[in-house]
């Protein structure tokens, strides 16, 4: 029986990825920074742990804890709209400490069992923000692109090793609360109020297609189990159709 470890478990993607790998009968690590039992149905084949990927020491735990994986999902991630002119250095940081080194670290922490074992799949779940220029995320899109970048860069240095590394890239997901649960600032800064009230409530009424969860856990899953999937994956028919216009 396989083993994923996938972070930010406590709600949106995460979450769903974690009930599906547990429906099809794998050994599920399911991290958050702050542990909940009660998301998740009881199962002897789920451990739910702490885990804070900005926290070195965290991880170290985690992974003592977890023991040997053969999939690890980096899906924890933290969003902010914000004028770039008015997002701070302190937010910025964040972005990336959670978005980016957060990747980093986690990866960098099991790639040495993965090496030894000759085997293992990185899926770092990313963003279509990459895929097209939007206003009010420049910082978080550039911590996103950032991620793109290394898996990109990481897939070829691991390939002799028989490792794979893989991006989900999702496209905007109504039903999920990431987009409450995003920092937001400088909306109502009046060189650029107007024009983030446009911007925000054209998202809102937006009509076209979105992304629904099982849409990114049918790509993580793809990843996961099937060799011959892409290294790139976009999730959702809003992101495929971004992806297509590339």
């Amino acid at each position: 029986m396989k083993t994923v470890m996938i972070t930010g478990c406590s709600s949106g993607f995460g979450l769903e990825i974690a009930r599906h790998f547990l429906d099809h009968d794998w050994k599920v690590i399911a991290t958050m920074r702050v542990p909940r039992e009660d998301v998740l149905p009881q199962s002897d084949h789920l451990r739910v742990m702490a885990l804070d990927v900005t926290d070195p020491n965290s991880i170290r735990r985690a992974l003592e804890m977890a023991g040997p994986i053969d999939v690890l999902v980096n899906n924890a991630g933290i969003g902010a709209a914000c004028p770039f002119e008015l997002t701070s250095l302190e937010q910025s940081r964040a972005l990336f400490e959670t978005n980016t080194f957060g990747t980093i670290a986690m990866t960098q922490a099991v790639l040495p069992q993965f090496r030894e074992r000759r085997a293992g799949v990185i899926i770092n779940i990313s963003s279509s923000v990459t895929l097209g220029a939007l206003p009010l995320v420049s910082v978080y899109s550039a911590s996103k692109a950032a991620m793109n970048a290394l898996t990109r860069s990481m897939a070829l240095e691991l390939e002799p090793f028989g490792i794979r590394a893989h991006l989900v890239l999702p496209g905007r997901s109504p039903e999920t609360r990431f987009g409450s649960n995003a920092h937001f600032a400088g909306m109502d800064h009046e060189a650029y109020a107007d024009f983030a009230q446009q911007t925000l409530a054209g998202m809102r009424e937006a009509s076209g297609p979105v992304t629904y969860a099982i849409d990114v856990v049918e790509a993580v899953w793809r990843a996961a189990t099937d060799p011959s999937s892409p290294l790139e994956i976009p999730a959702g028919e809003d992101a495929i159709m971004m992806a297509d216009a590339n």
